[in-house]
């Protein structure tokens, strides 16, 4: 089992910037590849970012491909998701996701992760 508490998230002006944490505990986090996800209203959850296990690897979702910034930092068994000039589209709740992975491997799809954090809420006010 992995446990994910997300925070960081909050109110922002249109251009402003937050960053979200995600703590991980359960699980060797090293293990880990590690995943960001949003959903707004009425759409479904999308995919924003994935770092994987050994962190070589990282993709983004073209949106905010430019803007976002993933990383993790072993030591703290954290993920970390830097948003930068943030848009009025971006305002969802973002959840972030685990799943035991090969140290190379990312994944994009939410079907493929294990586990999920509770979502931390961002918007974003024009």
């Amino acid at each position: 089992q992995v446990q994910l508490v997300e925070s960081g998230g909050g109110l922002v002006q249109t251009g402003g910037s937050l960053r979200l944490s995600c703590a991980a505990s359960g699980r060797t986090f090293s293990s880990i590849a590690m995943g960001w996800f949003r959903q707004a209203p009425g759409k479904e959850r999308e995919f924003v970012a994935a770092i994987s296990s050994s962190g070589a690897r990282i993709a983004y979702a073209d949106s905010v491909k430019g803007r976002s910034i993933i990383s993790r930092d072993n030591a703290k068994s954290t993920v970390y998701l830097q948003m930068n000039s943030l848009k009025p589209e971006d305002a969802a709740v973002y959840y972030c996701a685990a799943v035991p992975g090969i140290s190379y491997r990312l994944y994009t799809q939410a079907t493929e992760y294990a586990y999920w954090g509770q979502g931390t809420q961002v918007t974003v006010s024009s």
